[in-house]
């Protein structure tokens, strides 16, 4: 997500450069203070996804396996960087058949398509510890902007050594616009599937330990 970078800002953090916006060279030390390398930690983080199911119900599902490479300036949250690759065949709503539907032909087509991807290309420091991100995100081979909203939830250091950092992030996009146009009609009115989709990123995020 848009607010990792894989170059660390070399100015000074008690001396920003003058091209740094005044929003993030108001930023607080410990956010600062996390300059560096992470990666996702997947046991304890959740992609997923919300869809309205036959107008009445809300179907809510996450994929289990995916890569991230991660790397955040606290110092310019603009010059950030992120790229997330997810298997769709991973995906995982609670009900087997389901799960095979998605995957499938009439939605992610996984056998020609096996992986949705998530690159940043910029984002912005709207204050205090939210951030808006935008990126392209491909499906199905096509490739389309999407903008986020980033809330940074802390940081800690856990019982095992890890220095972890938390964020959540949300967008909704229109899924027909990636060419997952499947749809049924219902006899009452509307469709069997929205075509509105909440993507959900919960991320616990583990510092890199630095190669020797």
């Amino acid at each position: 997500m848009g607010i990792f970078s894989r170059r660390q800002q070399t100015a000074t953090l008690d001396r920003p450069s003058a091209d740094v916006p005044a929003v993030e060279a108001a930023l607080d030390p410990a956010l600062r203070a996390l300059s560096g390398q992470w990666t996702i930690d997947r046991p304890h983080s959740r992609i997923g996804f919300s869809v309205r199911h036959a107008m009445v119900t809300t179907v809510r599902g996450a994929f289990a396996d995916y890569d991230s490479t991660l790397y955040f300036d606290g110092a310019v949250p603009s010059r950030s960087r992120a790229e997330i690759t997810i298997r769709v065949a991973s995906v995982d709503t609670g009900v087997e058949q389901r799960d095979a539907h998605i995957a499938g032909r009439d939605f992610f087509d996984a056998a020609h398509h096996p992986e949705m991807v998530f690159r940043s290309t910029s984002t912005v420091h709207q204050g205090g510890e939210t951030f808006r991100m935008t990126g392209d995100l491909t499906i199905r081979g096509v490739t389309r902007p999407v903008e986020l909203q980033l809330d940074y939830l802390g940081s800690v250091m856990d019982p095992f050594g890890f220095e972890r950092a938390g964020f959540d992030g949300t967008t909704t996009i229109d899924r027909t616009q990636w060419g997952l146009v499947y749809n049924q009609r219902l006899e009452a009115g509307g469709t069997m599937v929205s075509e509105k989709v909440r993507l959900q990123f919960d991320i616990s995020a583990i510092r890199a330990t630095p190669e020797s």
